[in-house]
């Protein structure tokens, strides 16, 4: 079933649609949520992250544009994930955050975090491919060094080194611009 009929049927009520959506996701998702929760929570608990992102899909289906499910799962994956680490008073080390913003106790205003997300995302782009796909792929979709080295076929090492290298490439580019 193609993703625009599946959001179509979500967005009547069909639940035809949700289960073909989470038939071809499941895997993805699960993936994503595994990778932050590791060992921190049991696979019941994972199991119960998935299910609120396909139930946040059920319930936000309008808004999901077609072409674009994967990558909505994928952010809604992370951040349910990332919030339940968060409820159980446990974070991500530093270099699993690095693309989130401190969220101190700073009076930051919206637009000013904005802004910053803006200048990150900015920042990451410039890293160039290869390098900006497994560097999102990594820190954003949560795929393990293992996963991205299959997936584009190129040595785990390779990968490693892609990575430190786009963290001080990425870290130069920001405290040029003031925001590190």
């Amino acid at each position: 079933m193609r993703e625009e009929i599946m959001l179509r049927k979500m967005c009547s009520g069909d639940a035809a649609g949700l289960e073909a959506l989470m038939e071809r996701y499941i895997p993805y998702v699960s993936a994503i949520v595994w990778n932050i929760l590791r060992t921190s929570m049991t696979p019941e608990d994972a199991e119960e992250v998935v299910s609120d992102v396909f139930l946040a899909a059920w319930n936000q289906a309008a808004d999901i544009k077609s072409g674009y499910a994967k990558a909505w799962l994928g952010a809604v994956a992370r951040n349910k994930a990332k919030s339940k680490l968060r409820g159980m008073g446990r974070e991500l080390p530093l270099e699993e955050d690095v693309l989130e913003l401190p969220d101190e106790n700073t009076p930051v205003t919206a637009a000013e975090k904005a802004e910053e997300r803006k200048l990150v995302r900015r920042a990451v782009d410039q890293l160039g491919e290869p390098d900006r796909e497994i560097f999102l792929r990594h820190y954003y979709y949560a795929e393990s060094v293992e996963e991205i080295s299959h997936g584009m076929h190129l040595n785990e090492s390779t990968v490693k080194t892609k990575l430190r290298r786009g963290r001080m490439r990425l870290k130069t580019i920001l405290l040029r611009w003031g925001v590190a």
